[in-house]
């Protein structure tokens, strides 16, 4: 692979398009192709890496195809991709924590906070959650508003409401219907 770029790929989720992007052999770009914050995340993503965008094959692609679709079947609950981070320490952290929220289940963002040991910090961790850019295999849907509420989600709350509900109902072998 080519350390100055970032092959990339997109991928039909039953939910909408997402953007892929794998940079030597790990994968640092899993996002919903027409977010809001489409500019910002790969400005973000291409200047920490100093590298650009190149629509290629690779097999983290390959691999992160396989495993998504696995999960939209309802047939994985974990994804094993090597992922690279490219944000501030205070976003990896939340990042990091976020992936510690179990399958099935969610958190609030004071939850979120107070796993990082600051609950005073909910503001910038909701902004850091919003800034993930490995949706999905991040599972920054699983945070809701302090009553169980759905809120903001790069997807659309349509999105983010059927990926809940995935994992809340979904069995072994048993794909629900996502439309």
């Amino acid at each position: 692979m080519e350390y100055n770029e970032i092959h990339i790929h997109y991928y039909k989720s039953p939910l909408g398009e997402l953007i892929l992007g794998a940079y030597q052999d790990m994968l640092c770009l899993c996002d919903w192709r027409f977010r809001k914050m489409r500019e910002t995340i790969d400005e973000r993503i291409q200047n920490g890496l100093s590298s650009s965008y190149v629509e290629k094959d690779s097999a983290t692609l390959d691999l992160t195809i396989s495993q998504l679709d696995e999960y939209f079947q309802a047939e994985r609950r974990e994804f094993d991709i090597s992922i690279l981070f490219i944000g501030t320490e205070f976003q990896r952290k939340v990042w990091e924590a976020l992936r510690k929220i179990p399958y099935g289940e969610s958190r609030s963002y004071l939850e979120l906070a107070r796993m990082l040991g600051n609950e005073k910090a909910i503001r910038a961790v909701a902004a850091a959650n919003g800034a993930n850019a490995l949706a999905i295999i991040i599972p920054c849907h699983r945070i809701v508003g302090s009553k169980g509420e759905l809120t903001g989600y790069a997807g659309g709350l349509a999105a983010k409401q059927k990926l809940l509900r995935l994992e809340s109902h979904a069995m072994p072998n048993q794909q629900l219907e996502l439309f």
